[in-house]
């Protein structure tokens, strides 16, 4: 469960996309203190984040559900969605692809 952007430079594409959302350029996403991604209208706010990480080529968004409370395929599919409307949207030219898992992918859900 993680959305992957392929891009030459992931730490500055993530580093852009907090300077974004701070910003308020990027106004459907808050970050936490931890740095975690969790989308901000009040239906969807604080029922999942995106926890980001930055590998060999790919800045990798790690899904984390509520505590106690099951990941709904509903709220899987929205945060997923959105995560990949914002990055097509505001950040276009800083990335090659993006894509979704489906299904749950081991070491790519953070349960809490």
């Amino acid at each position: 469960m993680a959305v992957r952007a392929s891009c030459n430079n992931p730490q500055q594409l993530l580093d852009e996309i907090k300077a974004a959302i701070r910003a308020a350029t990027v106004q459907t996403w808050l970050l936490d203190k931890d740095g975690d991604l969790t989308h901000s209208p009040p239906q969807w706010k604080n029922k999942a984040w995106f926890r980001p990480s930055v590998e060999m080529g790919t800045l990798v968004f790690k899904i984390l559900g509520q505590q106690s409370v099951p990941m709904t395929a509903e709220v899987y599919a929205v945060y997923h969605g959105r995560l990949i409307e914002m990055l097509l949207a505001h950040f276009d030219q800083k990335f090659t692809s993006v894509a979704a898992t489906a299904q749950a992918v081991v070491g790519e859900y953070i349960g809490t």
